[in-house]
This record gives C-alpha cells, sequence and structure tokens, in this order.
C-alpha cells in the first residue's frame, strides 16, 4: 500500500513538473513571438526619431536638442506604438501584407502625428524638452511609418522569393522524384484574356508558382488602350482577333480566360474563336466558387457548361436578408435534394438560431447535415428524417421546434416519371404542401414560401399540374392564417439531380451517344446558387399571397447545349460521341413558359424577380378539389386524376393518351443523327 500511494505520488509529481515545463516553454514562445513582432517597430521608430533630428540639424545635433531628444524618444516611441496597436496592425499577417493594409498605416501615421504635433504646439516653454521641433515631427512621422510598412513589404518578398510553395527555395525542398516529375513535364506556354484586375491576379498567382508549369507568353485584351502595356511583367499583346496568329507564333498550348464578371455571350465568342484555332480553352474561378470551397488549389480549371449559361452575379440586399433570418428558426423541407441543401447553405449564412433540415431520404440528410456541420459550426443544426405528407410526424415537429420561416422545397420533380406516378405527384407536391401550410399557420410560423416551377405555366404535365395547384393551396391558405404565403417560381437549375446537363456527362464519359428529345427543344436555366439566392430575398419581400416570377434570360437550346458539352471535354460532336434524337417525353412541352411580359407581371425592388398577375380561385372551390384528389390519390385512379387536374385546371394541357404504353427511349426517324443545325 505504502509503495502504490508513493508511486501515485511521484506520477503526480511527474505529472505536474511536466505541466509546469510545458506551461514555461509556452510562455517563453509567447515572449519570443511578442519580441520578434514588436522588436523591429520599436527600433524603427526610434531610428527614425534620430535621423530626423540629424537631418534637422545637418548631422551636428547640439548639445541641448541630444538631451531632448533622448527625453522626446520614449514618448513618440510610446505615442507610436500606441497608434499601431489602435489598428490592429500587429495582427496583419506579414507575408499577405499588399495595398489593402496601407490604408491602415496612413491611419496610424495621423494617429501618432497629432497628439505629438500639440504637445509642441500647447506645451509652455517650460517644458521646452519635450517640445519636438515641427519639421523633426513630419520627417520622423513619414521616416517611422514607412519604416514600419517597409519592414511588412520586405517580409512579404521575401517569403514570395524564398517560402511560398511553387517558389524556388521551396522547390529544392521537394524530393528527388517530384523533382524529375516537374522537370519532364515542362512548362506549358499560355496566354492570359483579360488584362484588368483579375487577369493581373491570375498572373501574379501563375508566376509565383512554378509548381503549376504554367509560362505566360502575353495577355489578350480587347481594349486598344491597353495594346502594349506592360501588367506584373507580362506585355498586352493584342486583342482576340489576334489570338489564332499569336497561338501559332508563340507555341500557347492553353489560353486561359481572366475576365471578371464576363458574360454568357463573351465567353461564348471567346470558346467559338479557340475551336477554330483549335486551342484549349480554361478559365479563372469566380469568387462565388472559392467562397463556397466549389474549387481545389489550382487557381485555374477547365471550362464548364456554367460558364457558357452563366449570367451576371446575383446581388443580395444583404442587410435585409439578415435581418429576415438572423436569431429566428428556419425549417427547409426537401434539404437533401438540390435546391434544398443550397436553401440551407444560403440560410446558414445568415445565422439564424436553428436550421431544421427536413427530409425522408436518410442518406441524402446525413450528407448535408455533415457538411453543413462543416460549414456553419456556429449554427444549431437539426436533422429531422421525414415526409412531410405524414401529418403526425410533421405536427410533432412543429409543435417541438416552432419553426418561424418555412422554405418548402420537398417535391417530386421529374416530368416523365410523374407521368407514371400521378397519385404520388398529387400527394406529395398537392396535399403535403396543403399539410404543411396549415401546420405553419397552426403554429404562428410568420413567412412560408413553397418553391414552384416554370412548368406551373399552361401546365403540359401532371407534375406542372400539381405544382401549379400547390400555388393555388398557398394562396388560399393565406386568406385564413397570420402566416404570410408564397411562392416563387423558377425554370431549371444546372445540375440539380436527375436534370439533364449529369445525364449528358454520364453519356459522355461512357462514350456516347448523348439523347436528346429534340432538336428544337428550348429550357430556361440558372445555377443552384442563383436560384437559392434569389428564393430567399424573395421570401424578405413576401406580404402574402404573391406568386414570385425569377428573371431566368435567354432560353437555352438543348441540342446546343449538347454539343457545347461534347465540346468542352475535349471531344468533337458526331465524330468522338455521337447524338441521337429520341423523341418528346410525355408531358414534356418544347418550350417552357414564365409569363414574363409586361402585361402579367409586376416589378420589385430587385431587378431578378417580378410578381405574376396570377388570379385566386375561389376558396370553397380549392377546399372541394383537394377533398376530391385526396380521395383519388388514395384508390389509385390515376385515369380519372389526370381529368380531374384538367377539370381544375382549364389552361392545362394534359394529353389523356400520353401514358397509354411504357416509354421507352429511341431513336426518332424524324430526325437523322448529325441533320440537324
Amino acid at each position: 500500500m505504502y509503495a502504490e500511494s508513493l508511486t501515485a505520488a511521484g506520477g503526480r509529481a511527474v505529472s505536474e513538473v511536466l505541466d509546469e515545463r510545458t506551461t514555461s516553454r509556452k510562455t517563453k514562445s509567447w515572449y519570443l513571438r511578442r519580441l520578434l513582432s514588436f522588436g523591429p517597430d520599436v527600433t524603427i521608430f526610434a531610428v527614425a526619431l534620430t535621423v530626423a533630428y540629424l537631418l534637422r540639424f545637418d548631422f551636428e545635433i547640439p548639445q541641448q536638442e541630444r538631451i531632448s531628444w533622448m527625453v522626446q524618444l520614449p514618448c513618440v516611441i510610446l505615442i507610436q506604438f500606441a497608434a499601431l496597436r489602435y489598428f490592429g496592425i500587429h495582427r496583419f499577417v506579414w507575408r499577405y501584407v499588399g495595398m489593402a493594409e496601407m490604408n491602415s498605416f496612413l491611419n496610424a501615421a495621423c494617429l501618432a502625428f497629432l497628439p505629438i504635433l500639440a504637445l509642441r504646439l500647447l506645451l509652455p516653454q517650460s517644458f521646452q524638452q519635450l517640445r519636438i521641433p515641427v519639421s523633426v515631427i513630419v520627417m520622423n512621422t513619414i521616416l517611422a511609418f514607412v519604416g514600419a510598412l517597409g519592414v511588412r513589404v520586405l517580409r512579404r518578398a521575401v517569403y514570395e522569393r524564398y517560402q511560398r510553395p511553387g517558389s524556388m527555395r521551396s522547390m529544392t525542398r521537394l524530393s528527388k522524384r517530384e523533382k524529375r516529375s516537374t522537370d519532364a513535364k515542362g512548362k506549358r506556354a499560355v496566354l492570359l484574356i483579360g488584362a484588368g484586375r483579375a487577369g493581373m491576379l491570375a498572373a501574379r498567382e501563375i508566376l509565383s508558382r512554378s509548381d503549376l508549369g504554367l509560362e505566360i507568353k502575353g495577355f489578350i485584351d480587347d481594349d486598344p488602350n491597353k495594346l502594349g502595356s506592360v501588367i506584373q511583367g507580362v506585355e498586352v499583346l493584342g486583342t482576340a482577333q489576334d489570338l489564332p496568329r499569336l497561338v501559332s507564333e508563340l507555341g500557347v498550348d492553353h489560353v486561359v480566360i481572366t475576365v471578371a464578371h464576363a458574360c454568357r455571350k463573351k465567353i461564348r465568342e471567346l470558346v467559338k474563336i479557340c475551336e477554330q484555332i483549335p486551342v484549349k480553352a480554361r478559365i479563372v474561378p469566380g469568387l462565388d466558387e472559392i467562397v463556397g470551397g466549389n474549387v481545389d488549389i489550382n487557381p485555374i480549371r477547365d471550362l464548364r457548361i456554367e460558364d457558357l449559361l452563366g449570367r451576371e452575379a446575383v446581388h443580395l440586399d444583404e442587410d435585409e436578408v439578415k435581418r429576415f433570418f438572423l436569431g429566428k428558426t428556419v425549417m427547409v423541407t426537401g434539404a437533401g435534394g438540390s435546391i434544398g441543401s443550397e436553401l440551407a447553405r444560403q440560410v446558414g449564412r445568415f445565422r439564424p438560431s436553428r436550421l431544421l433540415l427536413v427530409e425522408r431520404a436518410e442518406f441524402s440528410l446525413f450528407h448535408i447535415d455533415r457538411e453543413l456541420r462543416q460549414l456553419l459550426p456556429d449554427v444549431s443544426l437539426v436533422p429531422l428524417v421525414a415526409d412531410i405528407g405524414d401529418e403526425a410526424r410533421m405536427r410533432q415537429i412543429f409543435s417541438t421546434h416552432l419553426p418561424q420561416i418555412v422554405l418548402h422545397a420537398a417535391a417530386h420533380k421529374h416530368v416523365p416519371m410523374m407521368e407514371f406516378n400521378i397519385s404520388e405527384a398529387v400527394t406529395n407536391n398537392i396535399l403535403g404542401t396543403q399539410v404543411l401550410g396549415e401546420l405553419a399557420g397552426n403554429y404562428g410560423a410568420e413567412v412560408f414560401i413553397l418553391i414552384s416551377t416554370d412548368k406551373a405555366v399552361r401546365p403540359a404535365s401532371a407534375m406542372g399540374a400539381s405544382k401549379r395547384i400547390a400555388e393555388l393551396v398557398v394562396q388560399n391558405l393565406n386568406q385564413h392564417f397570420a402566416t404570410r404565403y408564397a411562392a416563387v417560381r423558377f425554370g431549371n437549375v444546372i445540375g440539380s439531380a436527375g436534370s439533364v446537363i449529369p445525364i449528358f456527362r454520364e453519356q459522355i464519359r461512357k462514350g456516347g451517344p448523348v439523347t436528346v428529345t429534340h432538336p428544337d427543344m428550348m429550357r430556361y436555366f440558372m445555377t443552384i446558387p442563383e436560384a437559392a439566392q434569389l428564393v430567399i430575398q424573395a421570401g424578405t419581400m413576401a406580404e402574402g399571397g404573391e406568386i414570385f416570377v425569377l428573371n431566368m434570360g435567354e432560353p437555352v437550346n438543348i441540342y446546343g447545349m449538347a454539343k457545347d458539352l461534347i465540346t468542352l471535354s475535349g471531344l468533337k460532336p458526331f465524330e468522338d460521341i455521337d447524338i441521337i434524337f429520341t423523341g418528346m417525353r410525355p408531358g414534356e412541352k418544347l418550350f417552357e413558359e414564365l409569363e414574363t411580359t409586361d402585361e402579367h407581371l409586376t416589378k420589385t425592388r430587385h431587378p431578378k424577380i417580378f410578381i405574376g398577375k396570377i388570379a385566386t380561385f375561389p376558396e370553397e372551390y380549392v377546399r372541394h378539389s383537394l377533398r376530391s384528389l385526396a380521395k383519388l390519390s388514395k384508390s389509385g385512379q390515376e385515369d380519372e386524376l389526370r381529368r380531374f387536374l384538367s377539370q381544375i385546371l382549364p389552361e392545362a394541357q394534359l394529353d389523356q393518351n400520353s401514358r397509354v404504353e411504357a416509354y421507352v427511349p429511341k431513336a426518332d426517324s424524324r430526325f437523322a443523327v448529325g441533320s440537324a443545325s
């Protein structure tokens, strides 16, 4: 027992000694970092005042002024050092100091200059030793803060030259195998298209990273005033029309598009020129991709179809949106889907008190929950496995969490699939919306937003009809509850699950053929982040009963998009990858409509959001229709459901015979492969 107690006591003593040593090392390290951070500034300030006095008195300082200098030195250093601390300059990472930090140095210099000047002007003659000559004050301030900034710029230059990944010194630390690999590849010659700020940043990044294996031969820019100018040591050689000649003369491997906020039309023009040369085109990702974590360490990526379809960035009223979500409990249904997951990401940026993720697919919910916990560590996330049509389960969720804002994205959206499962489209899209909307009203939610679709306009499919009736449900609920109900209608989103672009990419990956339903098929497209941001902005505008319509820009030809995707994959349509036409599928239309004419829409304060002038239906008519739909969907009478949907919506174009037999994609004899233009 004695030995055991002694051992325990000894163990505790050893542990305490180790803790003390660890603490001592941390303390010494802290003091060393502070010394390395503060020491150069103190030294520079002391030298600056000394040099200012030497210049003032032609390097022969009188004895009396020497005494004054010795008295003033600690006071001046203290004031100037305090100015640096006040503006947080010691928190800057020296190796990243740039133009943005110069403003802080300027402010610190002014802050230090004023009290020293005040001492000179306000102190009486009896304090002569503290009254610094004005010329000395001016010279000292300039020397001190230029010196403090210079040290930091020098630190960055050293980092860029010797320590940054890809620099010559850092490359010497590579293993022999890595060196041989890098040397074997050599450097590929590139031209940068766009000599603006984005081009300058891209050039600086490429020049400082030899690990990218790129050599910039020059800039291309259509601004004639920039011709011959030099940016980051790289000359502007010509315009886009000079590309063929320059690519040939300089042996260019590929070009990099570095035009910030380039419109779709401009990128298409550049890609077309590159195809004709031919030379591969790549692009520098936008800030939204970098912030969203959608790019890797390489600052350049291949062109994607999103670049050709992309439009101007969405500008949110950040203050209004933040006030809308800050500190509130927000529910997102269909949180594992393409739109629902992006809504959750966007909402999380505005610091809600709690974010409820409602999703019936467990695997999808697991993925978005895990992602958001890493992306939004400060947001309280509640993953909820639930079906919106399960009233008991949803009532439990509402009573427990009392959501204040409901963003309803859960829906069946695949058009041909719903033609064979009409009862499911009705149950989920219509009756599920009714259940969710009534619970939102009963439990005092402030806002309820339904995600709708352009397929609800004169619907030709069961899915479109179900979403149009869901809009009617929302408008009807708005008349009975204090909750503000609204719907947001938009078209296809690029890259959403089950949409055309992922299907085309998979077909290209497998070697083709790419299947297009009709050469004249047109669709509206927007990116998932753009759609989610506009839904959020529309939610802040909702007063109740609106159907918001998003500006989708110009429609896109699906056949042309298929050819673009093949080309962007480095292949040639009809040579490397075939395109076949399969005929229109059940429920599809050649052209989708958004009703974006002036007669049907009212402008809002956001240029991309409109309010549709869409009449509501009588309350009793809506309620009777919902009861009938519930009975028909439970009985599985899908033909009766189709007829009844057509009765509810006289403008609908539902084909009674569109589901007579199972649809099997096949080559359509009306369209010869490669014949469409």
